[in-house]
């Protein structure tokens, strides 16, 4: 009997324990790190109980808070890396949806088709049948006669549509086709274009789209691009743990234009129009419309009549308005894609980022960029074209084929007799201007090139109705002395390649981004020749560490040192760093490439009213270039007043010079809360 009883005591001692011990597991107390870089984040799964968030020091006019969703915002953010909170939750999430089955698993349920009961009074039938999509638009035809043109059929075609495919795929569309071959007006801040075919499948987790699709890549460093293309993308997020996520984005598309980048010095009182170039030196194409970003020393300027400039996407062509006065000291840059129709291009992109926990991010991306060198667009190439281009090499700028074809006599046309002629000891076949229909006459199509490499120039003497050009002789030490050429420069098929592999951690108080790619451009893939130097590769290690003197006084301390290397034969798909990086080391904005090598250390120490922040630099380049540079800046916000001030020091060492370069800046700004939020 005493054995029972003992053995029923310490099983209650033990039932008691172990309820104890679930009460204590199961507290809706919480305390955790909130971090001031994210300004969304999700604090708890259960719905917050009112008047329990508390953050030291910090009272609500610094937050806003969702008690429903326990999702927390920043107003403003404080000189710190994180604060704690602390609170105290519900049981559950007010707005939890809560059913017994879903859609898909009640329907799948069903053996034999219900009975749907369906009007008799139904609407008549439309010229297309969407279904249950709903569906806006137009559809119009239209002819347009006169005494002086034949009859033009016109037509346009506006549609969109919007709904779900099945039950659960949802559907968006945009069609619009009108037969006007030509692009918007660049005189406007926002464009409508006119020929667009976008459509959307998306559902949960996955998106599908098609058609004219646009693609922006901006989380890689040197894999950093925007593209516009007609083709595919997919993207996918998966949760492949409670604690890894996974995305995966992959797109493939025939491109529709090609990058280039322009830099120029303005013309004093000149505001344009200004012509870019292509980047074969081409004159004559099509800007692809809202693709241009135009800097003037170092700004980004905005589109529009009443901004700082319009364009002309159909002829090339930048105007700058009168907001914009240009003179011979402006600095001006064009970054835009254009339409290069001399090959099919094609471009495939494609990038899988992993996320594990909160701390570590590993991405892999890879995109590449191809010419269809036998299938050519407006560039028909013959055998004897094909074997002179596969002898270049890398040699493009050489790829000048000769024009000239025989001709029969015209009185109309300018044609050119052949001719042996001698200079400094030197002979040479030369064109020369001819009406004589005796001899065997030549057909020419001169180019325009850099003064110094071409044997012609335009000969304003003649009597012709048209353009002749003249031979001129080569100076004594046999340098030519014209800027014209009779050939026609043969544009070659090309490939880039780039690959990028990223690994970032993100801690309390260590960060670490780390990125390495490696990138493959061949300028000619008709020739087997100069492959040794297609190859670079690029690196780039940051690490930063934030640390928290004073929570009191919001005061902290953040190191960062960063390394960055990249190759000669490196070739990024744009522009790496910003517009006006070079000339910040005292060199001309126009550069050949070579071997860059940057290290850089700074501390920031800062608090809730200012800032003070010092970063020493070295950038080395090639073999002779060597430069180091301190900037020192300083920030302080008081009573509505804003100082920003810089200093800045670069002394340079190049084989040809030696100098530094100062840049003091001070900038004093006052905020006037009476006059909406005015500054002066």
């Amino acid at each position: 009997m005493k054995a029972k009883l003992i053995i029923l005591i310490f099983f209650i001692i033990g039932l008691g324990s172990t309820s104890w011990s679930q009460i204590s597991n199961s507290s809706n107390y919480r305390k955790i790190w909130i971090k001031v870089s994210a300004i969304n984040q999700q604090l708890d799964e259960f719905s917050i109980v009112p008047n329990s968030f508390f953050i030291a020091g910090l009272d609500s006019t610094w937050y806003s808070l969702d008690l429903i969703n326990a999702k927390f915002r920043w107003k403003k953010q404080p000189i710190v890396d994180s604060l704690q909170a602390s609170f105290r939750v519900f049981s559950d999430r007010f707005n939890k949806v809560a059913q017994r089955m879903v859609f898909d698993t009640v329907m799948g349920k069903f053996k034999t088709q219900p009975l749907e009961f369906i009007n008799a009074k139904q609407e008549e039938n439309a010229i297309i049948d969407f279904g249950n999509l709903t569906y806006t638009g137009s559809f119009g035809r239209g002819l347009s006669f006169g005494n002086r043109q034949d009859v033009v059929v016109n037509s346009n075609l506006n549609l969109q549509l919007n709904g779900y495919l099945g039950d659960s795929i949802h559907l968006s569309a945009a069609i619009s086709d009108n037969n006007i071959p030509i692009q918007p007006d660049g005189n406007t801040q926002n464009l409508n274009e006119f020929d667009q075919v976008y459509i959307q499948f998306y559902k949960d987790n996955w998106r599908l789209n098609v058609g004219d699709i646009d693609v922006r890549q901006n989380q890689s460093y040197f894999l950093n691009f925007y593209k516009r293309q007609q083709g595919i993308s997919y993207e996918n997020k998966q949760q492949i743990t409670k604690s890894t996520t996974n995305k995966i984005l992959a797109s493939g598309a025939v491109a529709k234009g090609k990058f280039n980048r322009n830099i120029f010095q303005g013309l004093e009182g000149n505001q344009g129009p200004y012509r870019l170039q292509g980047a074969n030196s081409e004159l004559f194409f099509i800007i692809l419309a809202g693709t241009e970003r135009i800097f003037i020393d170092g700004e980004l300027l905005q589109r529009g009549e009443d901004q700082d400039y319009v364009i002309n996407y159909n002829t090339a062509e930048i105007t700058f308005t009168p907001k914009r006065m240009i003179t011979k000291d402006k600095r001006i840059q064009a970054e835009f894609e254009y339409a290069d129709r001399n090959f099919l291009n094609a471009q495939l992109f494609i990038t899988d980022e992993l996320e594990i926990g909160k701390k570590w991010k590993l991405s892999v991306s890879g995109f590449n960029n191809n010419d269809a060198k036998n299938s050519p667009i407006n560039q028909t190439l013959d055998t004897k074209q094909k074997q002179f281009l596969s002898q270049l090499g890398d040699s493009i700028q050489q790829a000048f084929y000769p024009s000239a074809r025989l001709d029969t006599f015209s009185s109309g046309k300018i044609l050119y007799k052949k001719i042996d002629t001698s200079f400094y000891g030197k002979s040479d076949s030369v064109f020369v201007i001819s009406n004589n229909s005796q001899l065997a006459l030549y057909s020419l199509s001169f180019i325009r090139v850099d003064f110094g490499r071409g044997n012609y120039v335009i000969d304003l003497n003649a009597n012709a109705n048209g353009k002749v050009y003249k031979w001129v002789s080569p100076d004594k030490d046999g340098n030519k002395q014209g800027d014209y050429e009779p050939a026609f420069l043969l544009v070659t098929p090309k490939q880039q390649q780039l690959y990028s592999f990223v690994l970032n951690y993100t801690g309390e108080q260590l960060n670490i981004q780390s990125e390495f790619a490696t990138s493959n451009k061949d300028v000619n893939t008709f020739s087997s020749r100069d492959k040794k130097n297609d190859q670079g590769f690029a690196g780039k290690i940051s690490l930063s560490h934030n640390k928290i003197l004073n929570i009191a006084k919001h005061l902290s301390l953040n190191n960062v040192a960063t390394y960055e290397y990249t190759s000669l034969q490196f070739q990024p798909l744009e522009r790496l760093r910003n517009v006006e990086f070079i000339r910040d080391w005292g060199l001309p904005l126009s550069l050949l490439p070579a071997s860059e090598t940057i290290f850089s250390l700074g501390s920031t120490l800062k608090n809730n009213q200012q800032s003070l922040k010092n970063i020493i630099s070295s950038y080395n380049r090639g073999e002779h270039f060597k430069a180091i540079r301190n900037n020192l800046e300083h920030y302080l916000d008081i009573n509505h007043w804003l100082v920003r001030n810089q200093f800045s020091f670069t002394q340079i060492s190049d084989i040809t010079q030696k100098g530094f370069f100062l840049r003091p800046i001070i900038d004093i700004n006052k905020v006037f809360n009476n006059f909406h939020q005015y500054q002066a």
